[in-house]
C-alpha cells in the first residue's frame, strides 16, 4: 500500500503537464486487433497484417492492466502463448508448448542475458512496468534472432535505447497501482526528452507483494519485490543514429513449492545503432550489442546462501540493409555473436559445472512481391556453437553443433478484406547446456537432472497456415500448424527420487525427482484463434465481442506424451471504447489437462473470468486515467499444467487492481 501512496502523492505533482497530452493518444483499452506496426517480424518496418505468420503484440495500457510480476503475466491472454507459472518471480512465456531454449527472450532486440532456460526457478530480469510494448514473433524473420526461436521470439520493446527523436521537447508518465490477492504495490515514471541532436531516456520502477491468497488459503513463499531502472541515450545526424542504455534490475522472490528465495541482480549495458549509406545496392547498417552480468543467490529462510549462480554474456548482431534489387524489394545479411559463461558455487553448484557456450551465426532474410496480390517472405541462417562443460563422467568436455535452418513464407491477398499465409521452415538447434551437462539436484524445482554430452542436433519441420479476414465489422486471426521433430530434446521423469548424493530409486528416500534429458522424434501441432465483431458504432462509442480459443497437442514417438503441455482454452467477452472511458470483460475457460507426460499429473479445468473499466475523467488532460481490474474474479483454483510444481502450487485467486496513470504525450 506504501508504494501505491508514493504514486498518489507523485501523479499530483506531475499532473499540470498532462494539459498538454495529445486526445488521440489516448489508451485504446482491448485494440489489440488493429493493423500496428511491427518491427520484431522484419528488419523493415512492417504491418502486422503484411507479414505470413500472425503477428501478437500488446502495448502499454494493456500491460499495465495485466498486471503481475512478469512478461508471461502480460501475454495471458495472447493466443497460443501461456506460462511456466513456477513463482510470482519466475513465470517464463511458452509458445505452442515450446519454451526455454525454444523461445528467444529478448529486450530491444538484444538478449535477455539472464539464466531463466536453466531452471524454472528463475526468473527474467525484464519487468513488464518498463514495457511499451510487447511482441510476439513466429516465421521466417525469427532466424535473425537464433536457432533457438524455433517456437518464436518474444521481444519486449522499451525505447531504452530512443531510435526516434522526440516529437515533443519532454513527455512522461508515472503509473502505480495497488492490488488485494497479495498486498501489491506498484509505482513506474518514464520520461523521454528532446536535446537538439540528442534524444534521451530514463524510467524507474519498484513492486512489492507479499504472499498472494488463492481459493485455498495463502500460497506460502509466494512474495515478490522488484526495483529498477534504466538511462539511455542517442545522437541523430542525418538519417544515422547512435545510442546506448545502461539498465539495472534487482529482485527478491519466493518459490512457493520450497521454502527457499532468490534474490537475483542484474547490470546491462546495451548500444543500438544505425549508420545509413544509402550508396548503390546498400541502404543501412544496423548494429545492436549487448553485454549482462548476472547473479542470483539461493538463500535459506535463515539467510544461509545455498547456491549463487552467475551469468556473463555478450551478444552482438551486425545487420547490412540492401536496398531493392530487381523484384527483390528488402534485403537484410546479418551476422551474430555471442558469448556466454555460467557458474554456480555453493550446496547445487553439482547441479551444472561452469560452462562457456559460444555462437557465430550468418543469416539472410529477403522478402520480395510476387504479383500484386502475392509477398514471399524467405530467410536463412548458418550457425556454429561450441559448448564447454563437465557432465556426470567428471570429463571435461567440448561439443560442436552447427545447425542449418531455412525457412519461407507466403502471404496471398485475395480480396475482400481476406488473407492467406502459408509458412515452412525447418530449424536446427544445438543441445544447451543444461540439456548436455546438468549432473545433479536442483532444489528449487526439486529435480535430479543428467544432461546428456551425445545429445545430436535438433530439427524441427514446421508448417503453418494463417487465416485474416478484415470484413467489414468483423477482424479475425487464424493459424493451423504442424511441427514435426527429428531428435526432439525433452526431460523425461523416470519415476524414481534421488537425494543430494544422486542416490535414486523408486519409492527412495530422497525428495528430488530424478529427470534425464533424452531425444526420440516428437509431433506438435494445433490451432489458434481470435476474432472481434463490432456490434454497436455511434457517437458516443463502440461495442465489440471478442472470442479466443487455442490447443496444442504433442506426443512422442514412442507413443507418450511430451511433458507439461498446455491444455486447451476457449474464451470470449465484450469490450466498450469511448472517449472517457473504457471497459471489457472476457471469460476464460482453460480445460483439464490428462494426457500429461510420464509420471507426471494431471490438472483439472477452471473457468476464469476478467474485467476492467478505464475512466479518463479529464476532457483536457487525457493523460489522466483510473482503472479498476477484476482478474480471476470466478475465484477458481487454478493450477499450470505446465509448472513442474504444479501439485504443491495454486495459482492466484480473486484480485481487484486500482491503475492510476498520468502521461504526456
Amino acid at each position: 500500500m506504501r508504494s501505491f501512496t508514493m504514486l498518489s502523492v507523485a501523479a499530483a505533482a506531475f499532473a499540470p503537464a498532462a494539459a498538454y497530452a495529445d486526445p488521440a493518444a489516448a489508451p485504446a483499452t482491448g485494440a489489440d486487433d488493429r493493423n500496428t506496426i511491427v518491427v520484431t517480424a522484419s528488419p523493415f518496418a512492417t504491418f502486422s497484417d503484411d507479414t505470413p505468420t500472425i503477428v501478437a503484440k500488446v502495448d502499454r495500457s494493456q500491460i499495465l492492466q495485466s498486471g503481475g510480476g512478469s512478461i508471461a503475466d502480460a501475454l495471458a491472454t495472447t493466443p497460443g502463448v501461456s506460462a511456466t507459472s513456477f513463482a510470482a518471480g519466475a513465470s517464463r512465456p511458452i509458445i505452442r508448448g515450446m519454451d526455454a531454449t525454444r523461445v528467444r527472450l529478448l529486450e530491444d532486440g538484444a538478449s535477455s542475458s539472464d539464466v531463466s532456460d536453466i531452471g524454472p526457478d528463475h526468473g527474467i530480469p525484464i519487468d513488464p512496468l518498463a514495457a511499451q510494448s510487447i511482441e510476439v514473433v513466429r516465421g521466417p524473420s525469427t532466424l535473425r534472432y537464433g536457432s533457438q526461436a524455433i517456437g518464436g521470439v518474444v521481444n519486449v520493446l522499451n525505447n531504452r535505447v530512443p531510435l526516434t527523436q522526440p516529437t515533443q521537447p519532454i513527455t512522461g508518465e508515472v503509473t502505480g497501482s495497488y492490488g488485494t490477492a497479495a498486498d501489491m504495490g506498484e509505482i513506474s515514471a518514464l520520461t523521454d526528452v528532446k536535446a537538439g541532436d540528442f534524444a534521451f531516456h530514463a524510467d524507474g520502477f519498484d513492486r512489492r507483494a507479499t504472499d498472494y491468497d488463492t481459493p485455498l488459503g495463502t500460497q506460502e513463499n509466494s512474495y515478490m519485490r522488484a526495483r529498477g531502472g534504466s538511462l539511455g541515450g542517442s545522437y541523430f545526424f542525418g538519417d544515422s543514429h547512435v545510442g546506448a542504455a545502461v539498465t539495472q534490475y534487482n529482485a527478491n522472490y519466493g518459490i512457493p513449492s520450497d521454502d527457499t528465495h532468490i534474490v537475483m541482480r542484474q547490470t546491462k549495458a546495451l548500444t543500438r545503432d544505425t549508420i545509413a549509406i544509402d550508396s548503390g545496392p546498400f541502404k543501412s547498417l544496423d548494429l545492436t550489442g549487448s553485454y549482462a552480468t548476472y547473479r542470483h543467490s539461493e538463500v535459506e529462510p535463515d539467510g544461509t546462501v545455498d547456491t549463487t549462480f552467475r551469468n556473463k554474456e555478450y551478444d552482438g548482431r551486425a545487420e547490412l540493409l540492401l536496398n531493392p534489387i530487381g523484384p527483390v524489394q528488402n534485403t537484410a545479411v546479418g551476422v551474430e555473436v555471442q558469448r556466454r559463461r555460467f557458474s554456480a558455487v555453493g550446496v547445487d553448484s553439482s547441479y551444472l559445472f561452469p560452462t562457456l557456450t559460444q555462437s557465430e551465426a550468418a543469416y539472410l532474410f529477403t522478402e520480395m512481391p510476387l504479383t500484386s496480390a502475392l509477398r514471399l517472405q524467405a530467410s536463412g541462417r548458418v550457425e556454429h556453437v561450441s559448448v564447454h562443460g563437465t557432465p556426470a563422467s567428471d570429463v571435461a568436455t567440448k561439443v560442436d553443433y552447427t545447425p542449418i535452418s531455412g525457412s519461407v513464407g507466403a502471404l496471398l491477398d485475395a480480396g475482400s478484406g481476406v488473407k492467406l499465409g502459408l509458412t515452412f521452415s525447418s530449424t536446427g538447434r544445438a543441445p544447451a547446456q543444461t540439456e548436455l551437462f546438468a549432473r545433479g539436484g536442483h532444489d528449487g524445482p526439486n529435480t535430479f537432472e543428467t544432461g546428456d554430452p551425445n545429445l545430436r542436433i535438433e530439427r524441427a519441420n514446421s508448417l503453418e497456415g494463417t487465416l485474416r479476414v478484415r470484413r467489414g465489422k468483423l477482424h479475425f486471426d487464424g493459424s493451423l500448424y504442424s511441427t514435426w521433430f527429428h531428435n526432439y530434446i525433452y526431460g523425461d521423469l523416470t519415476g524414481r527420487v534421488c537425494d543430494d548424493d544422486g542416490v535414486c530409486a523408486v519409492d527412495g528416500d530422497g525428495d528430488l525427482r530424478e529427470l534425464n534429458y533424452r531425444q526420440q522424434g516428437a509431433h506438435f501441432y494445433g490451432a489458434e484463434g481470435e476474432a472481434t465483431y463490432e456490434l454497436i458504432k455511434s457517437s458516443f462509442g463502440s461495442l465489440s465481442a471478442r472470442t479466443l480459443a487455442d490447443y496444442t497437442r504433442a506426443t512422442l514417438d514412442n507413443g507418450g506424451n511430451v511433458p507439461r503441455i498446455p491444455p486447451y482454452r476457449v474464451g470470449g467477452g465484450l469490450t466498450w471504447q469511448s472517449k472517457p472511458f473504457d471497459a471489457n470483460v472476457l471469460l476464460l475457460y482453460v480445460g483439464k489437462q490428462d494426457r500429461f507426460g510420464a509420471f507426471d499429473t494431471e490438472t483439472p479445468h477452471y473457468k476464469e473470468l476478467n474485467a476492467q473499466i478505464a475512466w479518463r475523467p479529464f476532457r483536457s488532460q487525457p493523460g489522466v486515467e483510473l482503472a479498476l481490474v477484476g482478474q480471476n474474479l470466478t475465484n477458481d483454483v487454478q493450477r499450470a499444467a505446465t509448472s513442474l510444481n504444479k501439485d504443491e502450487v495454486v495459482m492466484p485467486g480473486r484480485n481487484v487492481r486500482l491503475v492510476l496513470r498520468v502521461a504526456t504525450f
